[in-house]
């Protein structure tokens, strides 16, 4: 087949159907989706079926697993550090929370936009370095006005990881291999094993015995300070592995999507002799298929037009794109619906399921340090085969992805109901067992189906909007916190049934992308 016909082959559907089974997509026809943005797209995605699974996306799925981590490490570490940090500074424990959750809702919403602006990279590399930086700054922390502080800058860095890498691995992989996404998930559980492996000597042996700062001072309380250190120079560590180390090109359906197709096919190109192999896509394949309209009228070359290129893409119609028909509307309308009751049901319970277990008579006097961490390093062992049984159950053609998210996040409000009738702490981390396992389902699905779900061109603000929305209602769990009555069942009986119509509400979703490539 020569070149003209293969192009045509990819770009144009013949009797209403893909000329392949691997240029399917998601949307069909359905998205409102720019025609040639749609087929230009297929034939990129042809073109990494054709490179396949290589040595760039086995590298790739380690290094943005480091996203996954530092996502689950630093809740985990502001969880670890609160006990100490309450008795050396003598403030209330959720003012930190509320930082964190602030830091997360800003990331969220400025680094999937930033990606979607000014590209994949740089993004991708500053969450981690941010996050370092500042996590380190916080171990030198005078008082809890700085940590906070400290707490909320570096989860700016944490909160972009997942809506920028999620979107930089998927548009990477050839379309068989999409239910990785789903896999990542298993650094998710590594970062909260190694957290609390990492926390269990500094924080365990380094620690003061007093609850207040009369009796617990900075010199008898060094623990959480090393724990800082250690984690902030990991954060480091892996910002240089990624940095230094593996050279991430940018996406080429986002260079291709901004109107750069003679880059788009270099990338390719070099992702394949990356690989060792070769790829037949030509310049000439995706210029038949049209020229793009929109955003990347011609502007000049300028560094006054590179400016104003950039100002004009910081508008609205990256969100606008995503609601531009009526099905496409309703898709993004529910995962932000089910982003939002997940924020708000998880820190919810978290946040009274120990107080309201006490106030009923539950014996937690085994609690030692011991206890502690070895049910922490437990909890994070459960998460592994949660993560790669997702990444199973999502290619089974009765569920997909939808069924899995279903069953997932309603077993997951059913554990977190079934959690109320614990009266000891190996009661407690038996149902907590069942709710992390199904619930690390349930997150791998989530994180893998949204960006799924956004076309190329609009991914990163359509992450950064369900992520926002995840944040906002996750502030609101610490502000209950300050003031509500910790030993009321309401709040955990509201947890659960948040998760159980979340669950409900994703079987309502549009679009499935099982067996369909993502555009």
């Amino acid at each position: 087949m020569d070149q003209h016909a293969y192009a045509d082959e990819k770009a144009h559907e013949k009797d209403g159907a893909p000329a392949l089974a691997e240029t399917r997509d998601v949307y069909g026809a359905e998205a409102g989706v720019d025609p040639v943005y749609q087929a230009k797209a297929r034939i990129l995605n042809d073109a990494l079926q054709e490179i396949g699974m290589g040595r760039y996306q086995w590298f790739l799925f380690v290094v943005t697993g480091f996203g996954w981590f530092s996502d689950n490490v630093w809740p985990i570490v502001r969880s670890l550090i609160l006990t100490p940090v309450v008795a050396e500074f003598g403030f209330a424990g959720p003012w930190l929370k509320l930082a964190q959750n602030v830091g997360l809702l800003v990331g969220a919403a400025f680094w999937g936009v930033a990606a979607d602006v000014w590209g994949r990279r740089w993004a991708f590399n500053l969450t981690l370095f941010l996050t370092g930086v500042f996590a380190v700054a916080a171990g030198g922390a005078p008082g809890y006005v700085a940590l906070c502080a400290f707490a909320a800058v570096w989860s700016i860095g944490v909160g972009g990881n997942l809506p920028v890498d999620s979107a930089v691995f998927l548009e990477f992989i050839p379309a068989s291999h999409q239910y990785l996404l789903t896999v990542l998930s298993i650094w998710w559980a590594l970062g909260q094993l190694v957290a609390s492996l990492i926390a269990w000597p500094l924080i365990a042996n380094f620690s003061c015995t007093g609850t207040t700062p009369a009796t617990c001072p900075r010199a008898q309380n060094q623990g959480w300070r090393y724990f800082m250190y250690t984690m902030g120079g990991l954060m480091l560590l892996l910002f240089a592995l990624r940095f230094f180390v593996f050279h991430l090109y940018e996406s080429p359906k986002y260079l291709m999507g901004r109107g750069r197709d003679a880059d788009a096919v270099a990338v390719v190109h070099a992702v394949a002799a990356y690989n060792r192999t070769t790829s037949g896509l030509t310049l000439d394949m995706l210029q038949r298929a049209g020229e793009l309209g929109g955003e990347e009228k011609a502007m000049g070359i300028g560094a006054r037009d590179a400016v104003a290129r950039k100002l004009r893409a910081v508008d609205g119609e990256h969100v606008r794109s995503l609601f531009a028909t009526r099905k496409l509307a309703y898709s993004t309308s529910l995962l932000i619906v089910v982003w939002a009751l997940i924020g708000l049901a998880f820190p919810l319970y978290n946040g009274f399921v120990t107080y309201f277990l006490a106030s009923r008579g539950a014996d937690f006097g085994d609690g030692s340090t011991y206890i502690t961490y070895r049910n922490q390093v437990i909890l994070s062992v459960i998460g592994v085969p949660g993560a790669l049984l997702a990444g199973w159950l999502v290619e089974l053609p009765l569920l997909g992805r939808k069924g899995t998210l279903a069953i997932s996040t309603l077993l997951t409000g059913v554990f977190l109901f079934a959690s109320t009738t614990a009266r000891t702490s190996d009661a407690l981390l038996g149902w907590n067992c069942g709710y992390t396992f199904t619930s690390n389902v349930m997150y791998g699905v989530l994180y893998a189906v949204s960006p799924e779900l956004f076309p190329t061109k609009d991914r990163g603000t359509g992450n950064a909007l369900v992520s926002t929305a995840n944040r906002i209602f996750g502030i609101m769990a610490p502000i209950i916190a300050l003031y509500a009555n910790l030993a009321t069942a309401v709040p955990i009986y509201v947890a659960g049934a948040l998760f159980i119509v979340a669950g409900l509400i994703s079987l309502l979703m549009p679009f499935e992308p099982r067996g369909r490539a993502s555009i």
